[in-house]
């Protein structure tokens, strides 16, 4: 499912769109002070994501072996932006139940806060915040009770530009609500609060933020979400946002950092046309750093800014540029601890189907072709659609997927649907008609009953 995740240095900000992932023997889950913060464990690496479905889906390209070995080999963030209230506990359970079935840690990204973005390129959110923290209690109740980092609105305190003094009054009391009603449903879930990055605001000006958004409530904080400083950076900055909240009695909070991206040059904020950026360190949990709880990959690698390609489309090129060059990730020993007996979580998750995607042989001539990928639970479904285009690029395009009987779709994203049951037609949109030769862009759509099979129609304008 296409959601959208902001790219922000100094005051820029744009979409770009995320699921999540990692691969990694089963460990304890149990939360030590060990050589890395208070979090222990392996992360999760979604199956389903939009790296781990290319890669799957072109196994002869001459960049899928970097792109798999480097990037969809690693854990990256599952990012939660739709304002779904309706199905996102089902969909955080689905999720949720597949990391801890693999006795690993997943990590969800929360991006629903009203006036996201002070309406930039990643504008949206909950209508308004009585609405948010309805959302917000209802993704809470789908976390179960095992450990799970949190990414708790991106920008959401670093970028206030927008706002009058009671509108930012009111957002720091919906975060600071938000990040108990979280722990509240799950006492260990790990919640982190927006800290920008190190070349944005002070530390001081930082920590003062984050403790009138409730900090105290929280783990910690994060930094460096798709931008390109310095690990080494990133943690000095981190250890002065620590050093300043201790002068203000809030000791034991930690950082986590963002890695995806900081591992090149600096240079210009997009990495659409930055072919200096690199992949940082690989996710982890064991930083080294009492300070830093994890590194990990917030922002999806090879997913676009909207610079040169379209926001949020997974671009093989931009991934192979990341990679290409980069270190092997680390061979790692899975620990001989076993892990310990936990309780299930006390709300049981839907019955899900996992995602299916069998892509079809992409066309050997011009034209398009989609592949569906179906997320199922009781009642309802999401499904995710990415079109490829043939050997020539296309300038718009159609798909048309038949829907089983009672089943009806009840919201679209990156797309324009005619009709909402049996057979629909799904359009593009003015931003994500245009698709180069063999590339791919996506949409999606949620409805109710039971979702189409994995098998489309796509028609090139």
């Amino acid at each position: 499912m296409a959601i959208l995740s902001p790219l922000r240095s100094r005051s820029a900000a744009i979409s770009v769109a995320a699921i999540a992932g990692t691969v990694a023997a089963g460990v304890c889950f149990a939360v030590s002070g060990a050589s890395a913060g208070t979090v222990s464990g392996s992360l999760y690496r979604d199956p389903s994501s939009a790296v781990v479905r290319w890669v799957a889906a072109n196994p002869g390209d001459s960049r899928a072996a970097v792109i798999r070995d480097k990037i969809a080999s690693q854990p990256q963030a599952r990012w939660f932006a739709n304002f779904n209230p309706s199905t996102v506990q089902a969909e955080v359970s689905e999720h949720i139940g597949a990391a801890n079935a693999a006795q690993q840690i997943p990590v969800l990204a929360v991006y629903e806060i009203t006036n996201r973005d002070c309406g930039g390129a990643s504008a949206g959110g909950a209508p308004d915040l009585n609405q948010y923290q309805t959302w917000v209690s209802n993704f809470a109740r789908g976390l179960g009770n095992q450990t799970v980092l949190i990414i708790l609105e991106t920008d959401s305190l670093a970028l206030l530009t927008c706002l009058n003094s009671s509108e930012l009054a009111a957002r720091n009391q919906a975060i600071s609500t938000a990040t108990r009603t979280i722990k509240s449903a799950n006492p260990n879930a790990k919640v982190y609060l927006d800290a920008g990055h190190s070349t944005w605001n002070s530390a001081g000006e930082t920590a003062n933020r984050l403790r009138a958004a409730g900090v105290q409530y929280a783990d910690g904080f994060f930094s460096n979400v798709s931008n390109y400083n310095s690990t080494s950076n990133e943690a000095n900055f981190g250890r002065a946002v620590i050093s300043s909240l201790n002068g203000m009695g809030l000791s034991g909070k930690r950082q986590v950092i963002d890695t995806s991206r900081n591992g090149g040059a600096s240079g210009d904020w997009c990495g659409d046309d930055n072919t200096d950026r690199r992949i940082g360190q690989y996710p982890t949990t064991n930083t080294g750093d009492a300070n830093i709880d994890a590194y990990l990959w917030v922002k999806p690698p090879g997913e676009a800014d909207g610079c040169r390609y379209t926001a949020g489309s997974f671009q093989p090129d931009l991934a192979f540029s990341l990679a290409n060059g980069a270190p092997n990730p680390p061979t790692t020993t899975p620990p001989t601890t076993t892990p310990p007996t936990t309780t299930p979580p006390t709300t049981t998750p839907p019955t899900t189907t996992p995602p299916t995607s069998n892509p079809p042989t992409p066309p050997a001539g011009d034209g398009c072709y989609a592949n569906v990928a179906i997320n199922q639970w009781a009642g309802g479904f999401t499904a995710s659609v990415t079109v490829t285009a043939g050997q020539s690029d296309i300038s718009g395009w159609t798909v048309t997927i038949v829907l089983p009987s009672g089943a009806a779709v009840t919201g679209t994203w990156n797309a324009q649907a005619s009709g909402t049951s049996g057979t629909v037609q799904f359009r593009n949109v003015s931003y994500n008609g245009r698709v180069l030769g063999r590339q791919s862009t996506n949409f999606g759509f949620q409805g109710t009953g039971t979702g189409p099979g994995t098998t489309a129609t796509c028609v090139a304008a």
